[in-house]
């Protein structure tokens, strides 16, 4: 069973917006591209007969709310807000897991660090329109990394990669990962000649 968390808040305003449709009709929440760094988390209308055998039914007061079986594991540990500002009102929808599957803590290190650097560092250079891959994991526990999109060619990739990433990651995988290396200073070697 997924964590999904729809505040008492949201729970009002489904039931209000479906008081408005068709009986038997309720919401469905997915994931559009999940996976993927563009994925998207979504809630719709869910008629009667649009409900399949293989989804996964969330009942709460006055409705139900309909997973899909592929954006099941991407939903997990997220939370669907409506929240009321000077603003207006909005439906917020938090899916932290939604671009990658959450890992299980015995899971192989690579895919570990993998996930971290997915969920936690590229959302953070996203804002730069960059992101960061792991490329291997040495024996010795060195994560040896590449970035892409503004990130590549930046000069404060180095700081970044030091002050930032590295001592995130060193910090969460203490005694398993020893260093953090951008792939293009590791391939370049310690002893090479420009």
């Amino acid at each position: 069973m997924s964590n999904i968390t729809i505040t008492e808040s949201a729970q009002t305003h489904f039931a209000n917006l479906l008081g408005q449709q068709p009986e038997g009709t309720n919401i469905r929440i997915f994931v559009v591209n999940p996976g993927t760094q563009n994925a998207e988390c979504g809630v719709s209308y869910c008629p009667a007969e649009a409900v399949e055998a293989t989804d996964t039914e969330m009942p709460f007061t006055g409705f139900s709310a309909y997973i899909d079986e592929l954006s099941l594991p991407f939903l997990d540990d997220a939370e669907i807000d409506y929240v009321t500002d000077k603003m207006g009102s909005q439906l917020t929808l938090k899916a932290p897991n939604a671009k990658m599957r959450k890992v299980s803590d015995d899971a192989p290190l690579i895919e570990r660090v993998e996930y971290a650097l997915q969920t936690q560092v590229n959302p953070q250079l996203a804002s730069h329109g960059g992101h960061v891959s792991l490329v291997e994991l040495t024996d010795d526990g060195v994560a040896i990394v590449a970035f892409g999109g503004g990130c590549n060619g930046c000069s404060m990739v180095d700081v970044t990669l030091k002050e930032g990433i590295e001592k995130e990651l060193l910090q969460q995988f203490d005694g398993e990962l020893t260093a953090v290396r951008d792939a293009t200073e590791h391939d370049r070697g310690e002893h090479s000649y420009y």
